[in-house]
């Protein structure tokens, strides 16, 4: 089979640094959304089996068909959302099945129309790039600051990965990753007691549709997951050179949301930051080959689904400063690309230098992230700058 003679062990890790970072830095507002439901640990691990085959097989199938790597993520602001509006609106799990099928249709409606790729390809690179810039940019700032907290980590890490890239370039993440895994461990610093061997049943719940529910969990779901997950997934995209059937492939992640929302899949879209791990140079060096990167992270995905609390229990046994600085360290050279990208046209400039600042910021207006208001910042400082601007040279 062409994937493994694709596959490479710096693509299966580049998966695995994905999987890790993308699942340790969100789950816990997971299960805080599914709590604020009333959930049982029964339907808790059923979101757990919805969500990981959800992103599993949506990342898997099309990144193998396509041949490019195919990322998708479950919705982490929209967990956060649901996590607050829940609690306040006093919803049932029924209810809040009912808001996700609604959220679904409204993002395979979204797909089915095109009017989201149409906006997409309204904005310009320099401009996606600094948003892809700014999002990372804040896990770059992470990877240090863990300094603060465990300083002979974050330097040890440090320190093999600028060997590693000088001596073994392409197994730069791969060294750093074993070598700080081997370090916490001979350390005692591993959480073993979180694992529990057991496997994940789904748990059914017929939904209820309410017009309250539609108003105060779907509709937000929605627009938090399409502007803070889907806008600068894309931009991941069109910023690392891969031309994507957007379209087609949002549509997938709504009909995915709608079968599985039964099970606790609320929602899932592209992802950005494991996105940039897998689609990255450290991943693979040739670019064609960096879906092997996506079919990695999305058989462990998968495996999450099914062996729930087990792998669960895995990922979360790490120290947490070791997630945030493999992360730091694998989107160095992302980082990097993205801000030469946003900042080589002088016209562009200063509003991809906007773009950047907003959307490192983090600042969140009416429920919806810094991603959005970058780009929206950006754009209209551009249109400020560039409207009915004659082209230089001209009378």
């Amino acid at each position: 089979m062409q994937f493994f003679k694709d596959l490479s062990l710096s693509a299966f890790t580049a998966g695995f640094v994905a999987v890790l970072v993308g699942f340790t830095s969100s789950v816990a507002i997971v299960f805080q959304a599914a709590q604020a439901f009333q959930a049982t640990p029964a339907q808790i691990t059923s979101w757990m089996w919805a969500l990981g085959l959800g992103m599993g097989l949506c990342s898997l199938v099309p990144s193998l068909l396509l041949r490019k790597p195919v990322m998708v993520a479950w919705s982490t602001p929209g967990a956060a959302v649901l996590a607050t509006a829940g609690l306040a609106g006093g919803f049932s799990m029924a209810e809040a099945v009912g808001a996700f099928m609604v959220c679904a249709a409204l993002i395979t409606l979204a797909g089915v129309t095109r009017w989201f790729e149409r906006i997409m390809n309204r904005i310009p690179m320099e401009i996606a790039a600094a948003l892809l810039a700014g999002v990372l940019a804040r896990f770059g700032l992470q990877a240090f600051a863990a300094a603060q907290s465990a300083l002979p980590l974050v330097l040890l890490m440090l320190g093999t990965y600028l060997v590693a890239r000088r001596m073994l370039p392409r197994y730069a993440v791969v060294v750093t990753l074993a070598l700080a895994i081997a370090f916490v461990a001979l350390r005692g610093e591993m959480s073993w007691s979180a694992i529990r061997f057991e496997l994940a049943m789904p748990v059914f719940t017929a939904p209820q549709f309410t017009l309250s529910a539609a108003i105060s969990l779907a509709l937000p779901l929605f627009v938090v997951t399409m502007a803070s997950q889907n806008l600068p997934g894309v931009a991941v995209i069109r910023a690392t050179g891969y031309d994507l059937p957007v379209s087609r492939l949002i549509t997938m992640t709504g009909l995915a949301t709608l079968v599985l929302a039964p099970f606790g899949g609320y929602a899932l879209n592209f992802s950005a930051i494991t996105a940039a791990i897998c689609m990255g140079p450290e991943a693979h060096p040739d670019r064609d080959k960096r879906y092997t990167a996506a079919v990695s992270c999305g058989l462990l995905y998968a495996a999450i689904g099914i062996f729930g609390a087990v792998v669960t229990g895995l990922l979360t046994a790490f120290p947490k400063e070791l997630v945030v600085a493999i992360a730091g360290l694998a989107l160095l050279g992302t980082i990097g690309n993205g801000l030469a990208a946003a900042l080589r046209d002088e016209p562009h400039r200063e509003a991809a230098l906007i773009t950047f600042l907003v959307t490192l910021s983090g600042v969140v207006v009416v429920g919806v992230g810094s991603a959005f208001w970058g780009v929206v910042a950006g754009s209209l400082a551009l249109f400020v700058q560039q409207y009915r601007r004659s082209p230089k040279g001209s009378v």
